[in-house]
């Protein structure tokens, strides 16, 4: 089955629905990103497929693609505050609760990729492991929201150019945690997210 046949089938449960997904729930830096999207059920988009399966260029075509041909589409993020102040997995819920309330067509149901429901949804959830591989609307969820993140992390990047942002997009690579300990961390880190690396440093 087909990503699309996929979503054909679901439509018999669920007329209008959207996919969400999110990105960005494991770096060291920056906000969590979410997408919702509706796609029409004669839409067909070649190439379509879980972001992390596809290269930067790929993401970068298929974006402007989605965004031509959905029905409607948001995207919306959650803050490095709003992550420490929640945690990482609240703020993604926040972040995709916006991405919904967002649309301008509420939908009956949303899929969203993995396995929590977000209780920010204010719809019927239906949540889908691997869904962004799965179904055509938690795949184009994924990379309206891959691609805004990364685009995010580049003007980051613009900001505080030491890090290197632009090339590791904010997760913990050799490089990054090297930049951390040359510069120690900026106002866009999460500091949560460095405690570990902070204590081996003061051993």
């Amino acid at each position: 089955m087909t990503l699309f046949e996929y979503d054909r089938e679901l439509r018999k449960e669920c007329y209008v629905f959207c996919g969400v997904d999110e990105a960005g729930r494991g770096p060291l830096a920056g906000d969590v990103y979410a997408a919702a999207v509706i796609l029409g059920d004669d839409v067909e988009i070649d190439g379509l497929n879980d972001s992390k399966k596809l290269s930067e260029k790929k993401r970068e075509q298929l974006f402007n693609e989605i965004i031509l041909k959905a029905e409607v589409y948001c995207i919306a993020t959650a803050t490095v505050e709003e992550i420490e102040k929640y945690n990482i997995l609240q703020a993604t819920f926040l972040a995709m609760g916006r991405a919904v309330d967002g649309l301008k067509i509420q939908p009956q149901c949303a899929v969203v990729d993995g396995n929590r429901i977000p209780s920010t949804i204010n719809c019927k959830v239906q949540t889908l492991v691997k869904g962004d591989s799965t179904s055509a609307s938690v795949a184009a969820a994924s990379i309206l929201a891959k691609v805004s993140r990364d685009r995010y992390m580049k003007k980051i990047a613009a900001e505080y150019p030491e890090y290197q942002f632009e090339k590791h997009k904010g997760y913990g690579t050799k490089l990054h945690y090297e930049m951390i300990s040359k510069y120690g961390p900026s106002p866009v880190h999460r500091m949560s997210f460095l405690k570990k690396f902070y204590e081996k440093e003061n051993v």
